[in-house]
């Protein structure tokens, strides 16, 4: 029997009008999630397009990764393509390598004193050279730490440093970090101008890498610290450490190396002449860049931290830059101006000296200057030889570099009667000629005393202790003008002097050095002592260029006259205008100045030992407030030979002499123009007799005579 079974029919899919397939999909409608009975199916497809979405950038990002390395491969191979061809280009326009040389050092001077200490430095550097080794090992590791971290690492161009400097001054907005190594600014300072070009830069990196095949490290690290600009005129770390400390690079300590190196960011700037806070503020930077160097400890920073801020003058300073200025001009005319290699000069200077004489005009001028209206002083001292031991140009080097002592012309005053009574006496006269103080016509010139007083018949040498001026006319007319003018000039006075009446009270212009050294033949017993500052020169390997010859001065007084005229100046200190130089019982002899109106005073005195001037004034000539010769020279005189004679024993002054009878006036005919000998006379002709040589023992340093050798080398110890 068969089974009644159900038909079932195949359902095709309709399709719409179009003809496509009906889409079995739910309508909107029929979605639960519409409806809002259920939120997962909405948040499924937000999670569906988000996965999308992330996916696609995640594809985009890496699509755009691989093409930004793929271009900047590109970028970058061109680009040192490009760098390589212009490195060639200016390579091409450079000499060839094999000519390339590190120019020689401008030459330096070094200045020293009797005791071998440096008075000063000159050249274009302004300091010598010094090893890496001799100098403080605090400024190499300060300028490394502080300038070029990797300079032992890098090949003479530092990438990491460029892009660092890169970076920063992006992130600035400007220019506030360098990417040049320490090789780079030496070879630009060595060979390149400092305009900032792109040839220039190229040649400087071509330069820095010939420097780094050239020479080590260390070589280059020395090179740099020996020529670079340290500001205020200072060219390496030697005279910046002069400029600023007053003392060696040999010897700066951490917080002077950090200064020095802080300012080769900006010299001129950051100089501590110019801005010492921000000197300071800058090397605090050092000094922290030296700690994560590892190159000092957090004590050593603290210790540093806490010293006083560096305070320097605007420009050299200390009165030894006088003299060594004067050395440089006496330098020129002995090597004919030419100095084509460093230069060691042994001067004549006592420093120990050199800084008495700054102080006590110093003081003078602090004293009394404004209430005196001075405003100006020089000093000058100087042994019987001629050697100039101390030499003060004026009040303060750092106002006014002007010598006073050496280059200024003045009129001497009565400080220049010494050469008329002196040519008085080599006429016949005597300390106990007579002669009447009384109103003395000469031609129009009518001299008068400066009391206008008049004492009727006094001796010659009552005459000198009261500096009057109509006797100091009558030996004028008597001995004649042109004679006065031959025994000055015998004696050591260089200026062009008028022989004319008025001679007799000063009026032709001189120098203080000159007229110093026209003094000392009285104390050292009649010998010419022509003024000299350079003992020595000799180059750096100890080659001696130049050596002074004035160990044989030639007579220019005879004894007799020398005795008289000491008994005749040691009376002016004693008794007359010059008392307040005395120097108790201590042999002192001179004679004081003053020009009309007061605008100038000055004191010439000498010892056994030294002879020294004193000048106060003003540069303009006008007139002081009756500043005489006895008084502020006097007194800074005094003060000055004091300190110099500490230590030293006690040297009488050449005073014997024996009257021959009564004045007797010499004819015309008599009048020789000296009875001096021969200049080439030598020392066994003169007799030690009559040779008083002033001990060398004052100042100290090389200047401890002894032994039976020539004058010069007894007076300085050779």
């Amino acid at each position: 029997m068969a089974r009644n079974k159900k038909t079932r029919k195949k359902i095709d899919p309709v399709l719409d009008k179009s003809g496509r397939k009906s889409d079995l999909r739910a309508d909107a409608k029929d979605r639960v999630g519409r409806s809002g009975k259920s939120g997962r199916g909405k948040r499924g497809a937000k999670a569906s397009s988000g996965a999308r979405r992330s996916g696609a950038l995640r594809r985009f990002l890496a699509v755009a990764a691989r093409r930004s390395l793929y271009w900047g491969f590109v970028i970058g191979l061109w680009g040192a393509i490009g760098l390589a061809g212009l490195m060639a280009y200016y390579a091409a326009k450079m000499p060839s390598a094999t000519t390339w040389a590190v120019p020689e050092r401008p030459p330096n001077v070094k200045i020293l004193s009797t005791d071998g200490g440096t008075l000063a430095n000159r050249g274009a550097t302004g300091g010598e050279a010094l090893t890496l080794a001799s100098m403080s090992p605090y400024i190499p590791q300060a300028v490394i730490a502080i300038e070029d971290r990797r300079f032992y690492s890098h090949f003479g161009v530092d990438p990491i440093g460029l892009a660092r400097a890169m970076v920063s001054n992006l992130m600035a907005g400007g220019m506030v970090q360098g990417g040049s190594t320490l090789t780079q600014q030496l070879a630009k300072n060595l060979f390149l101008s400092p305009e900032r070009t792109i040839e220039r830069k190229a040649q400087e990196v071509m330069l820095a890498f010939w420097l780094e095949q050239k020479f080590t490290k260390d070589q280059i690290l020395e090179m740099y610290l020996n020529r670079v600009y340290f500001g205020s005129g200072a060219y390496g770390v030697e005279a910046a450490s002069r400029r600023y400390f007053k003392k060696s690079a040999r010897d700066v300590n951490l917080a002077q190396a950090a200064l020095l190196a802080g300012l080769l960011k900006a010299p001129s700037r950051l100089s501590p002449a110019r801005d010492p806070d921000a000197a300071e503020a800058r090397a605090q930077l050092v000094l922290e860049a030296m700690r994560e160097e590892d190159f000092v400890t957090d004590r050593e920073i603290t210790t540093a931290m806490t010293q006083a801020p560096t305070r320097a003058r605007s420009y050299w300073s200390g009165s030894e830059n006088y003299a060594a200025d004067l050395v440089m001009e006496r330098l020129e005319d002995i090597l004919d101006g030419k100095i084509e290699q460093d230069l060691i000069v042994d001067t004549t200077i006592d420093h120990r000296l050199q800084r008495h004489g700054e102080a006590v005009i110093q003081e003078a001028i602090a004293r009394e200057g404004e209430k005196r209206n001075v405003t100006q002083g020089a000093l000058v001292s100087i042994d019987g030889a001629g050697a100039i031991r101390a030499l003060i140009g004026g009040f303060d080097y750092t106002v006014s570099q002007f010598n006073r002592a050496s280059t200024a012309r003045r009129q001497p005053g009565s400080a220049f009667k010494p050469f008329v009574y002196v040519a008085a006496m080599e006429m016949g006269r005597t300390p106990e000629t007579v002669r009447n103080d009384t109103p003395v016509r000469i031609g129009k010139w009518t001299p008068s005393n400066y009391d206008d007083e008049y004492r009727g018949p006094v001796t010659l040498s009552e005459a000198l202790t009261k500096s009057l001026n109509t006797i100091a006319a009558q030996l004028v007319m008597e001995a004649g003008p042109r004679h006065v003018v031959k025994t000055a000039h015998r004696m050591g006075i260089e200026s062009r002097l008028e022989a004319n009446a008025s001679i007799a009270l000063g009026t032709s212009e001189v120098t203080l050095t000159e007229l110093t050294a026209a003094y000392a033949p009285f104390m050292n017993g009649g010998y010419k002592a022509t003024p000299h500052i350079i003992r020595r020169v000799r180059t750096a390997s100890g080659k001696v260029l130049f050596e002074n010859t004035y160990d044989n001065p030639p007579r220019v007084l005879r004894p007799q006259i020398v005795g008289m005229m000491n008994s005749m100046l040691m009376r002016v200190v004693s008794e007359g205008t010059g008392r307040r130089a005395a120097l108790g019982r201590r042999d002192a002899a001179g004679k004081t100045g003053t020009t009309q109106s007061f605008r100038d005073a000055l004191f010439i005195g000498y010892t056994a030992n030294l002879t020294t001037g004193v000048w106060f004034g003003n540069d303009d000539g006008t007139p002081t407030k009756k500043v005489t010769g006895g008084t502020m020279p006097a007194e800074a005189w005094r003060g000055f030979m004091t300190a110099a004679h500490e230590g030293v024993a006690m040297a009488r002054l050449p005073v014997g002499y024996s009257v021959s009878g009564a004045d007797s006036v010499a004819t015309p005919a008599t009048r020789p123009e000296d009875n001096i000998p021969s200049p080439a006379i030598s020392t066994e002709q003169t007799g030690s007799t009559n040779r008083r040589l002033p001990p060398a023992s004052v100042g100290g340093g090389n200047a401890s005579g002894g032994g039976q050798t020539t004058l010069l080398e007894i007076l300085l110890g050779q």
